[in-house]
């Protein structure tokens, strides 16, 4: 079934004097550029109630509009990949997601992401933004993800996630030993030098809040749980990273490996071979865009960090 989207945004005094189709971009980051640009050229977006060319220069105070019916996204098509659902129903679908899966098709990465496998376990999602993903994690981190299904849910997790009542903690494995948790709130952008990389910046960033506290203290590393207010690109890894303890594994933010001082033959192995940022998304909190019952999920950690605890711990009881 085809679902019509009808909405309506006013221009803020930041956009006031762009581009039409840059900021419709702003405005409606769930769709595509191309989507965004196919729409301004149909009419069916459109500033003050009339069509105007994507060039045009539009201005603060101005009303964008949008009345569509969505069409299934021809650019990405379904693949059999497996999933592990936790839940689902007409609105939600709730996926334990693997390591080593991309979210979203980008360059280099056109198939075999987690878009594809949804389209796949529900094609109806072909109809919705971004095939109805509202959030993401990163390639190589693991655990709880929500996806729309309705046109319904994406709106109402699209707003609850901007109005931080979506609930996410993840479970952690630092280099270093902390003396207790905090918060972390700073400015997260791009790297000034390291473009693909993101960083603490003083100004020019966006907004990020990470709540940390500690599991489990070992003579060189610790177990972390930490809580998410804000979602910003690489957020906990980044916020790890800048208190000096950066993520086992995570070859972007933590540098060099360092070397415990006595380790065994087998605990060094463990942590050169890790694969990955040991990085879980335990736990999921947000209230049902239908019902309005609030939800909770959680999963387990996954083999392979519950293998390196177990290491861990097992080293500092010699």
């Amino acid at each position: 079934m085809l679902e019509t989207i009808s909405a309506s945004k006013v221009v803020p005094s930041d956009l006031s004097g762009k581009r039409f189709d840059h900021v419709a971009a702003a405005l409606f980051p769930d769709y595509s550029r191309a989507r965004l640009q196919t729409w301004i050229k149909s009419g069916d977006l459109v500033v003050d109630g009339h069509p105007l060319k994507a060039k045009e220069k539009v201005y603060v105070e101005s009303i964008v509009s949008l009345e569509v019916q969505l069409e299934p996204d021809s650019d990405h098509q379904p693949e059999d990949i497996p999933l592990e659902v936790v839940y689902e129903d007409d609105h939600l679908l709730v996926i334990n997601k693997a390591a080593g899966i991309v979210v979203h098709p980008a360059a280099g990465n056109r198939n075999g992401t987690l878009l594809n496998a949804i389209l796949h376990h529900a094609p109806d999602c072909a109809a919705l933004p971004r095939a109805g993903i509202v959030h993401r994690l990163d390639k190589d981190t693991t655990g709880l993800m929500v996806v729309a299904k309705s046109l319904t849910a994406h709106a109402d997790l699209v707003a609850q996630l901007h109005e931080r009542t979506v609930g996410r903690e993840y479970e952690a494995i630092t280099m270093g030993t902390m003396t207790g948790g905090g918060v972390v709130e700073s400015q997260i952008g791009r790297h000034p030098k390291a473009r693909q990389k993101m960083a603490v910046v003083k100004s020019g960033g966006k907004e990020a809040i990470t709540h940390y506290r500690v599991l489990k203290r070992f003579g060189h590393h610790t177990h972390v749980r930490v809580k998410l207010e804000t979602g910003r690109t690489h957020q906990i890894r980044v916020h790890m990273s800048h208190l000096r303890f950066p993520l086992v594994g995570d070859t972007t933010y933590a540098g060099r490996q360092k070397v415990p001082a006595g380790a065994s033959e087998l605990l060094l192995d463990t942590l050169r071979n890790f694969p990955r940022q040991a990085l879980h998304a335990k736990a999921l909190e947000l209230i049902h865009p239908e019902t309005g019952d609030q939800m909770e999920w959680e999963v387990p950690l996954p083999d392979d960090m519950a293998h390196l605890l177990a290491i861990i711990k097992a080293e500092d009881s010699l």
